[in-house]
């Protein structure tokens, strides 16, 4: 798509920026349309009733903005003609949570019920897509079973592998490596879905962190990774301007269960597993908060939060959504900041 701009291929800098400009104006362009569909087709948001009493109002928003932010995405990375076996399972990655969230809001929206597919389903889809990239990413975009340390070390997750041969071709599987990848894909998916529970929170934050990893994964020479993720960043920016306070669209479980799978792979492809603990910390600190208070309750029959996840603390607290959003914003880029600045350290470090 981007081919005619003369010599773009010397510039690589020039494309992540580009890449990032027109996800955001494409998504700025295409969201108006798609919100007049969505109001068309009454395809609107259902409200929990157990949630805060404030957010009722918030019932019939439309929702599903995860369809175009996935679609602009797609358009724009594939458009840059530069990809690579990296960038393709993180695309895959992003795709297949982004398939499964759509199945999920479809359910919300035919049966006009909050809580879309049956738990139990959507574990073992989100199960089935894990496992499928963790295998795929070993053994056909070929990343190692190696997980970075601290101070240059490392500690190699490939120990206990089997190899299997199907239809000819011979898979190798590191259990214990795959079972992170699993616990990865699975974790940042679902604790993205809990962060998206206020206005313009989700997408801020997995632009600040998709930021993030288009930097490292441009300091490693991975220029079809950081055009992946700056694609994200872009994407999440032109749909910020419809999903802020009061929202004129949600971007539904599309959108976060597909973009929680994009930063978990973005953190594998870029092998900063261990990091994106750091970089994502305001995901691992959601989810947190709610595991905590189930345990709690049901421990002590107390409850630590005024309600979980703990954006909603907040907001129960007098926090207005804006507040929270942009504390959270900058939680996020603190993390995502420290995170990157700890990967330089130890890049230079070797």
């Amino acid at each position: 798509m981007f081919n005619f701009i003369p010599n773009i291929a010397r510039y690589p800098t020039y494309q992540v920026f580009l890449a990032a400009v027109a996800s955001m104006l494409l998504a700025g362009m295409l969201f108006p349309l798609w919100i007049r569909l969505l109001r068309f087709r009454n395809i609107g948001q259902q409200v929990r009733a157990d949630g805060p009493q404030g957010h009722l109002v918030k019932q019939g928003t439309p929702t599903m903005g995860g369809v175009l932010i996935l679609l602009v995405v797609a358009i724009v990375y594939l458009g840059m003609g530069n990809i690579g076996r990296l960038g393709i399972v993180a695309f895959v990655a992003l795709f297949g949570c982004g398939l499964l969230g759509f199945i999920d809001d479809y359910a919300k929206v035919v049966h006009e019920r909050s809580l879309g597919l049956r738990p139990r389903a959507k574990i073992l889809g989100q199960a089935f897509i894990a496992a499928s990239f963790g295998i795929i990413a070993v053994n056909w975009a070929h990343i190692s079973p190696v997980v970075a340390l601290p101070f240059g070390s490392e500690l190699d997750l490939g120990a206990v592998t089997s190899t299997f041969t199907v239809g000819g071709l011979d898979l190798s599987i590191p259990w214990l490596y795959v079972g992170l990848v699993f616990f990865m894909i699975i974790s940042f998916s679902n604790t993205v879905n809990l962060t998206d529970g206020l206005d313009g929170l989700a997408a801020g934050t997995v632009m600040i962190i998709t930021l993030a990893f288009a930097a490292i994964a441009y300091r490693q020479d991975h220029l079809e990774v950081a055009l992946f993720a700056s694609s994200i960043t872009g994407a999440c920016i032109g749909f910020l301007w419809y999903n802020s306070y009061p929202a004129d669209i949600f971007m539904g479980d599309t959108g976060s269960l597909g973009l929680g799978a994009a930063v978990a792979a973005l953190a594998i492809v870029t092998k900063t597993e261990l990091l994106s603990v750091l970089i994502g910390g305001i995901y691992v600190i959601e989810g947190l908060s709610v595991i905590l208070q189930v345990a709690s309750f049901k421990v002590t029959g107390k409850r630590i939060f005024r309600m979980a996840p703990i954006h909603h603390h907040f907001e129960m607290k007098g926090w207005s959504e804006t507040q929270v959003m942009v504390r959270f914003w900058i939680i996020t880029g603190i993390l995502a900041g420290g995170g990157f600045a700890l990967y330089f350290v130890g890049s230079v470090w070797q």
